[in-house]
């Protein structure tokens, strides 16, 4: 993730176009249908990085549905919507980094398999609401914190695989821990990054 955050001017007529909208209802169910199936088989297969991976599926509908609600309202609340959704990034982050840990001192070995397949499933959902909302990645912070969420988790899911892949080559939770730890760090940084841009932009309206 970059960590510079830059100022866009708002455009307003793609916010609230109606492609937008439709956009964001496919990532909102296509999010939800993933937060369920990962968390499934996080506790099924006692991986940490999945049911991290599972609560920021969970946090991406709710980020999306806070998007809808705020599409066709000025930029002061988009940008309000925007520092909310970028506070819930950082904290995100800051559980996961709480849930390895505990995970940690508990001792044990996630089932390789099971994070290999579901970090492909979910790599797949995530890539494909990402190029959905490429063309909207250069918008105000609201627009941005969606694309930054969608792009992040596909990063998110590649190194879930290969941490699949260490886990069953080493018979050792460590790589799900790194991984978890590694995705809790993109979320703090890319929560900042949204936050700057939201404060910004507040800041432009006043």
């Amino acid at each position: 993730m970059s960590a510079h955050c830059h100022h866009h001017e708002p455009d307003d007529r793609r916010a609230s176009s109606p492609r937008y909208r439709k956009i964001l209802w496919a990532a909102l169910i296509i999010n939800l249908v993933m937060f369920v199936i990962e968390l499934g088989a996080g506790f099924k297969s006692g991986s940490v990085s999945l049911l991290a991976d599972a609560i920021d599926f969970f946090g991406d509908a709710a980020n999306y549905g806070v998007s809808l609600a705020v599409l066709s309202a000025g930029l002061t609340l988009r940008s309000r919507a925007a520092l909310l959704k970028g506070a819930c990034m950082i904290a995100f982050g800051l559980f996961v980094i709480g849930r390895a840990a505990w995970m940690f001192s508990q001792g044990g070995t996630p089932e390789a398999f099971a994070m290999g397949s579901i970090g492909l499933l979910a790599l797949i959902a995530n890539v494909t609401v990402a190029a959905m909302l490429y063309a909207y990645r250069e918008g105000d912070a609201n627009m941005r914190s969606v694309w930054l969420c969608s792009r992040n988790d596909a990063i998110g899911n590649i190194a879930v695989m290969l941490a699949a892949l260490a886990v069953l080559g080493t018979s050792s939770a460590w790589p799900d821990l790194l991984v978890a730890v590694g995705m809790a760090v993109l979320a703090v940084s890319g929560g900042v990054s949204v936050v700057k841009q939201a404060v910004s932009e507040l800041k432009h309206t006043n």
